[in-house]
């Protein structure tokens, strides 16, 4: 194994930039916003603020499900916040998710606003105001909210281990590489032996589980994230594939992946959503 310079930490560590590698324009060690920005509001009940990240494309696929099931207290609107452009540090966005990364909420149908940050809470409490995508009987209940809280807590592993020294770092750290490749290969071993045994994360009905893991976990099975398909020998988990391709010819959840999307890879892709029609009628971005 080869090593790079051996780096001894210091009694305190003080913050040095740019520190090289992507996002490092945006990076730093406190909160709080650095510019002065409103948010828009539109006329829905429901005003999302986000991207069409993985943890984003969460939140447009249960809107888009739970509008499909006809819902329509679900209509919203979806803003585009411009992660690389430093959008989640402006004051506005800052007021709703004081951690700054997206995907924010508001909820506008009630008597006052609510604010809703965190992908995982904003799945949850869409589906108990909606009563929708969470089973309520145990043991189904249990098992969907485990594994939304599994993929919650694993994700970091995925995106900010492996996919950060992989794909952004700005030097190969083989250490770094190996030790976060194993264990995002461990996660998706969990996850294929469970979908081995089970149609869905939680049984046989989709549930809010399914749609915090497809982005994260099925796009990786896919090769969709990092250009880690074949480094990680994602054709092995075949139970994996069945759910993702099962999933991914749901008409909502097709709708829902293109919301808020503005990298190069797909032609159904809309920056902002307004209205129902946008995702059929506005010209998508390529």
């Amino acid at each position: 194994m080869t090593h790079s310079t051996a780096y001894t930490p210091p009694k305190v560590w003080v913050w040095k930039k740019p520190n090289g590698g992507a996002f490092a324009n945006i990076n730093r060690p406190i909160a709080g916003p650095t510019h002065d920005k409103q948010l828009p509001v539109g006329r829905h009940p429901l005003q999302l603020y986000s991207l069409g990240t993985p943890n984003g494309q969460k939140v447009t696929i249960m809107l888009e499900e739970l509008l499909a099931k006809g819902y329509s207290g679900a209509e919203y609107d979806a803003w585009l916040i411009n992660i690389s452009d430093g959008d989640q540090f402006g004051s506005g966005f800052v007021d709703i998710n004081p951690n700054s990364k997206i995907p924010a909420l508001v909820d506008r149908s009630g008597g006052g606003p609510v604010r809703v940050f965190e992908s995982g809470s904003i799945l949850l409490y869409l589906a108990e105001k909606f009563g929708a995508f969470l089973p309520q009987d145990q043991p189904a209940r249990a098992e969907c909210l485990s594994w939304l809280f599994w993929q919650i807590g694993s994700a970091p592993y995925l995106g900010g281990g492996f996919g950060h020294f992989y794909a952004y770092a700005p030097t190969k750290i083989e250490y770094a590489i190996d030790r976060f490749a194993m264990e995002v290969k461990r996660q998706l071993d969990v996850l294929d032996r469970r979908l081995s045994e089970s149609e869905y994360l939680a049984g046989d009905i989709f549930t809010i589980a399914d749609i915090a893991v497809l982005p994260w976990y099925g796009g990786l099975a896919k090769g969709w994230q990092y250009g880690a398909a074949e480094f990680l020998s994602v054709d092995d988990y075949r139970n994996i594939h069945r759910w993702a391709d099962m999933l991914l010819e749901r008409p909502a959840v097709k709708r829902g992946r293109g919301v808020n999307h503005v990298s190069t890879d797909r032609a159904d892709q809309l920056h902002e959503r307004h209205e129902a029609g946008d995702l059929h009628t506005n010209p998508m971005i390529t």
